[in-house]
């Protein structure tokens, strides 16, 4: 078969009572927990001083996955193992810690900027083509094969990659420095765990040969 876009995720108020009441507790777990990082993170991006390009950004990039993940319903194959939920929750979590700092920035700003833009294209419209079947925990909501997803496994986490790297260096700080490197180590692996979930599929594992790096063409 040719890999396609597999849909296996109901709209929000559909598929609840037919999954067992542990998974459908974990579900909700996972979309208000998002729900109170999220309240967290822009609390702490807007009561620094001022606002600045990149925090727009910034807040803008986490914005769409909270819509995605209370836009869909519960998923059947949603892992319940405490080493998926652990690198899932910690991945999302550490990038939402970062602090603003007054500092000049390592490299010119317009750079720096352009790093987080190029990393924001890139993980919204992984977010984009992904739709409902974006979630944290580690589980076959779809397999998409379109935009994006032909270059790499994992756009969504390469265009944060870009996108923390590009406000670091408009943060210098020791603090985010060690923050993102953490969530790089983290987000690795979240993919793996997340890559064991779906290479159950068929149609996941004809992608991995179609695809064959995960988050940077000819590296990794």
């Amino acid at each position: 078969m040719s890999v396609v876009d597999v849909k296996k995720n109901p709209g929000p108020f559909t598929g609840w009572t037919e999954l067992p009441r542990k998974t459908v507790a974990m579900e909700l777990v996972e979309r208000f927990y998002l729900l109170g990082l999220f309240g967290y993170f822009l609390h702490n991006m807007l009561g620094n001083a001022g606002f600045s390009a990149a925090t727009i950004l910034l807040i803008m990039s986490e914005i769409l996955p909270l819509l995605l993940v209370f836009s869909r319903g519960p998923s059947e194959t949603l892992s319940l193992k405490p080493g998926d939920w652990f690198f899932g929750i910690a991945g999302a979590s550490a990038p939402l810690l970062a602090i603003k700092i007054q500092a000049e920035p390592l490299l010119p700003f317009a750079f720096c900027l352009a790093l987080m833009l190029i990393g924001f294209a890139v993980q919204v419209s992984g977010k984009l083509f992904l739709g409902r079947s974006f979630g944290v925990i580690a589980a076959n909501r779809g397999v998409k094969f379109r935009g994006p997803y032909r270059i790499v496994r994992h756009p969504i986490y390469a265009g944060y990659t870009l996108t923390h790297i590009g406000f670091l260096l408009i943060n210098p700080a020791w603090w985010n420095f060690a923050l993102y490197s953490t969530a790089l180590g983290l987000q690795i692996v979240r993919i793996l765990k997340e890559e064991r979930v779906l290479s159950e599929d068929p149609a996941y594992r004809e992608m991995k040969q179609r695809v064959p790096y995960r988050l940077l063409p000819k590296v990794f």
